[in-house]
């Protein structure tokens, strides 16, 4: 029996002994060569894949068929990482985990389980599980997670070699101290400070030898300082010592006034105790205090952008309705009105088309600019998608107050915009409608806007019209639209269009995503932004669904046929669809009628699709999921419902919104939440791409932090369906039919 190990995570280094002086050094090389691996699966085609895949790269493999086999290994090898099945008979995955932590074993235990659920793999990190793998994988993802193991268990061991240096040296020892990130302090039995590192002067502003006999009530702010009282000078020790408490602590300002800002730490605390004739004496506490600013404003960036645009920085339909349904309540109890101006910018539609969305993009940031700058303090303005914003005017007399207010906006938009050295001129069609002789519900008023707008473009560009009941009965673009879509989807006017995800350190393509065009008689080809609301709208969207499907099917079957490599095809379905009752019967139908396995097909729905019947919507998805079909979160990051609906979603993968890799080249601040989209991808054991990939810069970025899928203009547009079967044929990872000597990789998890 190996004993004495400590579990998993630490161990001491035997080919070193610990001596006083220089660090010692383990050479990467010869800890890998000797670093045994067990792979512990009852397949024995999966063992002997593990074994040969790992084999080649040089690693030392030895394999087991059940848990109490890979116990007798364990107590007879020097064992560092374990690949382990959760599912086996006898002992299990999650009982050999137990096993191996309560015997102190130093292993690694790397997760490979065919469990599609997200509840495995939190289970398996409860366990002790240092990373977690889902069958089928890509060769090079269980090669890379073992070699990240690998050098995380070797930094580990020399961190273990440091640490026990430190503790025989008092010098280096207070060098840690001093150079911690946090600050660390001790106080004595009445409350003083008696030890500060360094990190006080950078963090409060006081030097260590000005607090040094101050009670520490005299850098706590006052609003904290009951807390404090119990917390700051810790008595307890062990689990009821204070850990990960919020407070907040003054800082001290350059010159000579009092301290008022403060700023926001997490505390850990505990009692310092000495025995003194036989009995334990306090002697005082032990604390560290951590700067939490960075991470609060972090979080404020993330509520922000949840109720907020991230082009223009306005509010987002989400807030603004809040806020009108806020001032309608005001108004029914003061009598006075409320007026919504529904605003749309014309032709705004070719700037994108001839200079680009680029260009388009600052346009719009001006233009939202100018338009805020018009309205008064309590006045809202918002963008809601597009060319389209909303205004919310919350006290006004009349109706002729809003068109005074219009007309202002129009004569504030006469001036030429100049971008990049360009000129434009922009003009805008307003609807009005007024609470509550228009509409006494926010959705009823908003529409209400939106059709007078709708009548203001059609009469003329660049003026506003208030809505009257007459325009119920009048055609709109709406209207006119939905008879449109009815018609082509008759005359079959829809076409599927593929864009690649690519693995970017090699190029392969690992999938494809489907993107619908609509090729319209007058209009040319539409993308989906053009007509997907409207469909949605009219109740055609499920119907467009189906179409799409098919044809993503059609097209599977066809490459399947001439024998293309193994690709995963995704296709975004609206929430609309997944309501019905047919939704699963509709997908599974298409793969039945064309023959196509389920493990091809990957469902993307948005992160704030509505789940009014949560467990209804999971367990249609886990119905797919059961016949291979994988889901995946489109736009992560973008909506504000998504985190609380994660952990119950049975999803294979999350999709970086691609106005989160925009700002990778800006250097914005919101590109900050990149990394902790894929951190938390990882966290979760979750497939993570990051859409809309136009340059090297955000390319190596993303690569940076781990995140190698990708699709976006940098790697290639959406194309024909013919053009995509060339791209795949192209793709590094094809190969001749019947040739097994590469193993495409399979980047979506099951």
């Amino acid at each position: 029996m190996r004993g004495g190990r400590r579990a998993l995570h630490l161990g001491t280094p035997r080919q070193s002994s610990v001596t006083s002086g220089q660090p010692q050094h383990i050479e990467h090389d010869a800890y890998r060569a000797g670093c045994l691996i067990l792979a512990v699966d009852d397949d024995p085609s999966m063992r002997r894949s593990v074994s040969d895949l790992l084999g080649l790269h040089g690693l030392q493999v030895v394999t087991a068929g059940d848990g109490r086999e890979a116990l007798e290994v364990l107590k007879t090898r020097d064992v560092e990482i374990l690949l382990l099945d959760l599912h086996m008979h006898g002992v299990d995955g999650f009982e050999l985990m137990a096993r191996v932590a309560d015997e102190g074993m130093d292993v690694s235990v790397i997760v490979v389980s065919g469990d599609p659920s997200i509840d495995a793999a939190i289970e398996s990190l409860r366990h002790g599980a240092c990373d977690y793998l889902r069958k089928p994988y890509a060769p090079q993802a269980l090669v890379r997670t073992v070699e990240n193991t690998i050098r995380r268990r070797l930094l580990e061991k020399e961190n273990c070699i440091i640490r026990e240096q430190l503790e025989k040296s008092e010098q280096l020892y207070r060098f840690m101290v001093n150079s911690s990130p946090d600050l660390v302090y001790m106080l004595d039995d009445q409350g003083r400070f008696t030890f500060l590192n360094d990190r006080v002067e950078a963090m409060l502003g006081y030097s260590r030898e000005s607090l040094i006999g101050s009670h520490y009530s005299s850098v706590v702010s006052a609003e904290d300082r009951s807390l404090a009282h119990y917390r700051f000078n810790e008595r307890q020790t062990g689990e009821r010592a204070a850990a990960n408490l919020e407070l907040r602590l003054r800082r001290k300002p350059p010159g000579p006034e009092p301290a008022t800002e403060t700023i926001p730490v997490e505390l850990t605390a505990m009692g310092v105790y000495r025995t003194q004739n036989g009995e334990l004496q306090f002697v005082g506490s032990y604390g560290v205090a951590r700067d939490l600013t960075e991470r609060k404003q972090s979080e404020e960036i993330i509520r922000h952008q949840a109720y907020h645009d991230l082009l223009t920085g306005l509010p987002n339909r989400s807030l603004f309705m809040d806020r009108l349904s806020q001032a309608m309540t005001q108004a029914k109890r003061s009598s006075h009105a409320v007026a919504v101006v529904f605003l749309d910018l014309d032709r705004f539609k070719l700037v994108n088309d001839t200079l680009g969305h680029a260009t388009g993009d600052e346009l719009l940031r001006a233009v939202a600019r100018r338009l805020a700058g018009t309205l008064r303090s309590e006045d809202t303005i918002a963008r809601i998608g597009g060319d389209e914003f909303l205004l919310l005017l919350p006290r006004i007399s009349c109706g002729a107050d809003a068109e005074r207010v219009a007309e202002k906006l129009v004569d504030e938009l006469k001036p030429p915009f100049r971008i990049e050295d360009q000129e434009f001129r922009v003009s805008a069609s307003m609807g009005i409608a007024l609470y509550p002789k228009d509409g006494d519900t926010v959705d009823l008023l908003i529409r209400n806007a939106d059709l007078a707008m709708y009548n203001a473009k059609y009469r003329r560009n660049g003026r506003y019209i208030s809505y009257s009941k007459s325009m119920d009965a009048a055609p709109s673009r709406h209207l006119t639209f939905e008879r449109e879509i009815r018609q082509a989807l008759e005359l079959r006017q829809f076409e599927v269009y593929y864009q690649p995800q690519v693995y970017s350190p090699t190029g392969a393509i690992l999938g494809l995503e489907a993107l619908i065009r609509w090729n319209h008689p007058s209009y040319g080809q539409l993308a989906p932004g053009e007509f997907i609301p409207v469909a949605e709208k009219s109740g055609l969207i499920a119907e467009i669904g189906r179409v799409v499907l098919r044809r993503v099917c059609t097209d599977l079957r066809h490459w399947l046929d001439i024998k293309l490599p193994h690709t995963r095809l995704s296709v975004n379905l609206s929430s609309q669809h997944i309501d019905t009752k047919d939704f699963v019967e509709d997908i599974l139908g298409a793969l039945r009628e064309h023959n196509v396995p389920g493990d091809h097909l990957e469902v993307e729905i948005t992160e704030n699709i509505q789940l009014c019947e949560v467990e209804s919507v999971v367990e249609k998805l886990r119905m797919l999921n059961r016949h291979g079909v994988t889901v995946a979160i489109d736009d992560f990051g973008t909506g504000y419902s998504s985190l609380s609906y994660l952990r119950k979603l049975p999803i294979h993968t999350l999709k970086i919104d691609r106005s989160f890799v925009k700002d990778i080249d800006t250097g914005r601040a919101e590109s900050c939440i990149v990394p902790a989209i894929v951190s938390m991808a990882k966290e979760l054991g979750l497939n993570i791409i990051a859409e809309g990939v136009e340059t090297e810069d955000q390319r190596d970025y993303l690569e940076s932090l781990g995140c190698d899928l990708m699709q976006g203009f940098l790697f290639s547009p959406a194309v024909p369906a013919e053009a995509a079967a060339r791209l795949l044929v192209e793709s590094p990872f094809s190969r001749p039919a019947g040739d097994s000597r590469i193993e495409l990789p399979r980047t979506m998890a099951q």
